[in-house]
């Protein structure tokens, strides 16, 4: 199938682009329930999530090379943190220079349906970046087929599978 059989809205220009998606994601962590939104303890932002005071998630970019075009396609999830790791997230949030924390470790938090396997609780580790930018979600090198798309690199064939995986073929395909 071409790649011009899918169009899209980009949410940050908001123009309509041909060609499928290069970033798909969660609103929110698969533990979130609408609710969460009235207890005190919890909250949801674009960015950061807290459950009840107990659980705690950032939202960053799994990056995978598009090896035959040069481009990154991004899985936008949630990865969980520890209290402590959370705590340092907050303390560094508007901080100019947070991308130089050392990394947190996590859990994915986030399934993605279309890898025949469970994507939640894989192992991560969640590198802040500079102000504006979301975290980068680095999965422990296992042989699961996301970890395995992370390490060597998909094909733009493979973006216009997950588009029509996601999607729905056009044509009723």
């Amino acid at each position: 199938m071409s790649d011009t059989a899918h169009s899209f809205t980009c949410p940050c220009c908001q123009g309509e682009h041909t060609g499928p998606s290069l970033s798909y994601g969660a609103e929110a962590p698969d533990l979130w329930h609408p609710d969460f939104a009235t207890d005190p303890a919890s909250m949801l932002t674009d960015d950061l999530c807290a459950i009840k005071g107990q659980a705690f998630f950032i939202h960053g970019l799994i990056e995978i090379p598009v090896r035959d075009t040069g481009e990154t396609f991004s899985w936008g999830v949630w990865a969980s943190l520890s209290p402590q790791s959370w705590a340092r997230t907050l303390e560094h949030w508007e901080d100019p220079n947070r991308e130089d924390e050392p990394p947190y470790f996590g859990w994915l938090s986030t399934e993605l349906p279309l890898y025949g396997t469970t994507t939640v609780n894989l192992k991560t580790h969640v590198h802040t970046r500079t102000l504006g930018r979301r975290p980068f979600i680095e999965l422990e090198p296992t042989d699961h087929p996301l970890a395995v798309e992370q390490r060597d690199g998909i094909t733009a064939a493979r973006v216009a599978e997950i588009a029509d995986l996601l999607l729905g073929a056009p044509g009723g395909r």
